[in-house]
């Protein structure tokens, strides 16, 4: 028969290995949340804001060059003359 102490010790070993199973969980939870995902975030972060800086500078870009557009004025060049006619001869 089984006694009242192997029923003791079995209780106590299970309780042991519950105890040691949540502390690996939490051990490997919080080293995959330290090791993977916080960098993970940081790195998102710092991608995005250097993405949003160039796109700051294409759109100043931009605005500069549209403004430099709009403040010159837009001539045409007269009709050309015969002065900038070359004559063209043919060599045998």
């Amino acid at each position: 028969m089984i006694s009242q102490e192997d029923d003791f010790n079995f209780i106590y070993l299970c309780l042991m290995l519950r105890y040691l199973l949540w502390g690996f969980f939490i051990y490997f939870s919080v080293r995959f949340l330290l090791d993977f995902v916080i960098p993970m975030i940081k790195t998102t972060r710092q991608v995005k804001k250097q993405f949003d800086a160039v796109r700051e500078q294409q759109q100043e870009f931009f605005r500069q060059q549209t403004t430099q557009q709009a403040a010159q004025p837009t001539t045409k060049k007269a009709a050309s003359t015969d002065d900038d006619y070359i004559e063209f001869e043919e060599i045998k």
